[in-house]
């Protein structure tokens, strides 16, 4: 079915293009998008949508464009967030924000969005609604579960939710889109050892959790088995270690060790921490130390459900954006939340094969995407709801 609207004109992405980089040039990290979410309004104001909802999990933003008619709501999600990367390189448009950049391409996220508010703005579905999420906190794994727990959220129920990605790595505009587990359930697990400090000249009068350190950073590690290929990755990544504080006159009385665990199933992450926290307890026994643990940045893993999945795949075929199944991927996404609440699916496109990756401090979203982003996701809305 072709319908009207599904495309955005020349002077359309001449302007999203200028505001993608606008939004690019004024990063903010997790839980402090107050500006960003502040600027999505005010462009979202001129494509008059029916309702808009704001400090949604904080300072989440969404959009609502109803038809009146009975029907499905269509939730499409991006983030907000940049972050705590200083960027690099000489863009005219690179980040004004000491020590913070949109090195993940959320700015383009919310561009594609954007695009289609002002495509909804002119020409409402013909049944049902679609709602604009535009989602805070991704980055550090709290903003969906944040958005769903506030009772303002009540108020969107979606049937379907969709999202993506942009892949560095994968062809320009290219996509990959399977079934199931597309994203790895993820947390950071922070060890903090105490014991005594003691004159370097008598090490032994204090208790030095450096044994235990030695210790714990090989035998969590060793945690690490599987792959993604064969569908029971285990990953233990040491992303930092202090022990002591920096003075030659003192022997060491405290130590942290920060490890990231990372499993294919939020079942196999609940497996994984016990084993780690086994592996700390009889350490610093044997240490004679004192422990406590934190765990942040907690990502459940991403599951597509096959009929959202089957949705976007009919988009691409329609839109003739090639795509193939791919992986799952490492790395992890909030966004498998909101499963918990609706049909979902997410799918990824291609950055290019030859530029930064993400998190990279010179990465740049490409503007080619917002025109092919916002045309599978337009073209999966209307063919739903008309």
């Amino acid at each position: 079915m072709y319908l009207t609207n599904m495309y955005l004109t020349n002077q359309d992405v001449i302007e999203l293009t200028a505001w993608r980089r606008k939004l690019h040039a004024m990063p903010e990290i997790s839980r402090e998008e107050v500006a960003t979410a502040a600027e999505v309004q005010a462009f979202l104001a001129g494509t008059r949508p029916d309702a808009v909802i704001s400090g949604l999990g904080g300072t989440g933003v969404a959009a609502i464009y109803d038809s009146g008619a009975p029907g499905p709501t269509l939730m499409f999600r991006a983030e907000l967030d940049g972050l705590p990367i200083a960027e690099i390189g000489d863009l005219e448009y690179r980040s004004r924000v000491p020590g913070k950049g949109h090195m993940c391409g959320h700015d383009g996220h919310m561009t594609i969005l954007a695009a289609l508010g002002r495509q909804f703005g002119r020409q409402r579905p013909k049944r049902g609604r679609v709602v604009l999420l535009f989602q805070p906190a991704e980055e550090d794994g709290s903003g969906a579960a944040a958005v769903i727990a506030d009772e303002k959220f009540k108020a969107l129920k979606p049937d379907y939710s969709f999202s993506l990605h942009n892949m560095p790595g994968l062809p320009l505009g290219h996509a990959w889109l399977k079934d199931g587990i597309v994203n790895c359930a993820s947390r950071g697990l922070r060890i903090m050892l105490t014991g005594r400090t003691a004159h370097a000249s008598m090490p032994e009068t204090g208790i030095s959790p450096v044994p235990a350190v030695a210790k714990l950073m090989p035998a969590l590690t060793a945690l690490s088995s599987g792959s993604i290929a064969t569908g029971d990755l285990v990953l233990a990544t040491l992303t930092h270690a202090s022990v002591g504080e920096p003075a030659f006159g003192i022997a060491p009385g405290y130590a942290e060790v920060w490890v990231t665990l990372r499993t294919m199933t939020d079942a196999r992450m609940e497996a994984l921490t016990g084993a780690a926290e086994a592996l700390v307890a009889q350490a610093a026994a044997e240490g004679g130390l004192e422990y406590a643990l934190e765990y942040h940045d907690i990502f459940g893993h991403c599951d597509n459900d096959p009929e959202a999945a089957a949705l976007l795949r009919a988009a691409m075929d329609a839109e003739s954006v090639p795509h193939e199944a791919g992986e799952a991927m490492r790395g992890s996404e909030d966004f498998g939340r909101f499963a918990t609440v609706s049909k979902s699916a997410m799918f990824f496109l291609g950055s290019g094969e030859n530029i930064a990756n993400l998190h990279n401090p010179n990465y740049d979203f490409p503007d080619d995407l917002i025109p092919i982003g916002t045309k599978i996701f337009m073209r999966v809305a209307r063919e739903i709801l008309g």
